[in-house]
């Protein structure tokens, strides 16, 4: 029986009250979850200053043995530099920066000669435009002091959570609803699986966050793990059935979430493909939070796909669970 998907009279009230809950949820919490990002990050920065003599000596010794450092270097000049605008000052190969970037190592093939010609061009360019403000002992002889150090990379810290604030904030938020996900669970006698069990062994009355299910994709031959932030076993239910499948989803704002709606219907579309049987329905619903607007809601009802407001996380009964 649906929930929520074939109640839209209903969906102002909900969209209303879900953006008051993610706000307040904001104000109160945000900050501190970008505060201790960067908390960190500024330890992992220093660290990277100690390695390059305070920014006076990037040795391609040091981006070989350290290749995550290089997004750290980046935020470190003046201006920041994107990672096409370092490809493009330093005239190394793209992959090699890109493979830095997201592969945090050097590109397997190749050789180490070429590796260290490249690296060395790369340390040139962040040399000579290190941000002579935030670096401020590269204009004399002596070298830093302790606070500088430490207000430098506090400062290069910023730089780097400011880039990727919107997922430290989701991933905090997400974090949050999982949490409140498995209170209601355990307040009503559920038990999170062991570590390992597959979905389709799951016992009845246990749950599980994060589980890979595999999939075949159409038209190819190879299975991929697509992931799913919760995996419920209704208590009662009888054995092969599938559990329930959740997706925690929040937004801040109402343009991303048209964005990415097709999200959903593609994951859904997957599930279906590979365990929907005659017999056996896939149950795969939303746990929302945030802006999600009519235009988004509508989208999802007309793809089957239900959903539970996280201000009224009771409706999870509702599911059978």
């Amino acid at each position: 029986m649906p929930v929520n998907l074939d109640k839209p009279q209903n969906w102002k009230a909900d969209i209303a009250a879900s953006v008051d809950m993610y706000n307040t949820w904001f104000m109160r919490f945000a900050p501190k979850a970008f505060r201790d990002t960067r908390v960190e990050t500024t330890k992992s920065v220093e660290a990277t200053l100690a390695a390059t003599d305070n920014m006076r000596d990037i040795k391609p010794a040091i981006l070989r043995r350290h290749p995550e450092v290089l997004s750290t270097l980046r935020m470190s000049t003046c201006p920041p530099l994107a990672v096409d605008r370092l490809i493009g000052l330093s005239g190394v190969s793209p992959n090699l920066v890109k493979t830095m970037e997201d592969d945090k190592r050097l590109p397997p093939r190749m050789s180490a000669a070429l590796a260290d010609e490249q690296l060395s061009k790369i340390g040139d360019i962040i040399e000579q435009l290190a941000d002579p403000d935030i670096f401020v002992w590269l204009k004399r002889t002596e070298g830093p002091e302790p606070p500088e150090i430490h207000r430098a990379a506090t400062i290069i810290a910023d730089r780097l959570c400011g880039s990727v604030a919107n997922p430290i904030i989701r991933n905090a938020q997400e974090k949050r609803q999982l949490e409140a996900i498995k209170r209601w669970l355990e307040a009503r006698g559920y038990a999170q699986a062991p570590v390992g069990t597959l979905f389709d062994q799951m016992t009845a009355g246990t749950f599980s966050f994060r589980m890979n299910v595999p999939v075949k994709l159409e038209g190819l031959a190879q299975t991929v793990n697509i992931p799913v932030d919760a995996v419920i076993k209704p208590k009662g239910s009888p054995k092969g059935e599938l559990p329930i499948f959740i997706e925690a989803k929040s937004a801040g704002d109402f343009t991303n979430t048209n964005k990415r709606r097709k999200e959903e219907a593609v994951k859904m579309s997957q599930l279906r493909s590979n365990y929907q049987t005659p017999t056996q329905q896939v149950r795969f619903n939303l746990f929302l939070c945030g802006y999600f607007d009519s235009g988004y809601l509508g989208y999802e009802a007309a793809e089957g796909i239900d959903w539970v407001w996280e201000h009224r996380i009771d409706d999870l009964a509702q599911f059978g669970i």
